[in-house]
């Protein structure tokens, strides 16, 4: 846990019940002055209670990857904005497959995902995940409504 906690910028604790060995590492991370968020759950599920608790003491409420980015501001470019034009450049950093067939399916508006599930004929898990980390490397930018847009360096 000591290390886990002292090797990171933050933790996150997605969940955990009031005795959770993550709730150890969130409080190591504290101890070492990281900062730690925590994701809310529901009221009345033991497995959200090490959460909320986290969350009264002082930890970041976590919504999506967009909470934590924000934190951590100064380590991305100042720059991105999304992109308004039709014919888009590739970004400059390497794409997995999975990454590159999800940003040649990605408009430049909004786009729901599910369209990029049937368009990529990936499972729905995998196009989550694989969102997920384009939109930590802020490639996409998800919008309510499990739409996502594409971003442009």
């Amino acid at each position: 846990n000591r290390i886990v906690a002292g090797m990171t910028l933050g933790t996150m604790v997605v969940e955990a019940n009031r005795t959770s060995g993550a709730l150890i590492t969130a409080n190591m991370a504290v101890d070492y002055g990281r900062q730690v968020f925590a994701l809310p759950g529901r009221i009345d599920s033991p497995r959200s209670k090490g959460c909320h608790a986290l969350i009264k003491n002082g930890a970041k409420l976590c919504e999506s990857a967009e909470d934590i980015l924000s934190e951590f501001e100064y380590l991305f470019p100042p720059s991105i904005t999304p992109e308004n034009e039709a014919n888009v450049t590739p970004p400059s950093i390497p794409l997995s497959d999975e990454e590159t067939i999800l940003w040649k399916l990605l408009e430049a508006t909004e786009t729901h995902m599910d369209v990029l599930i049937r368009g990529s004929q990936l499972s729905a898990a995998k196009v989550s995940v694989v969102l997920m980390g384009m939109e930590m490397k802020r490639l996409v930018k998800r919008l309510p409504g499990q739409m996502y847009q594409r971003w442009d360096r």
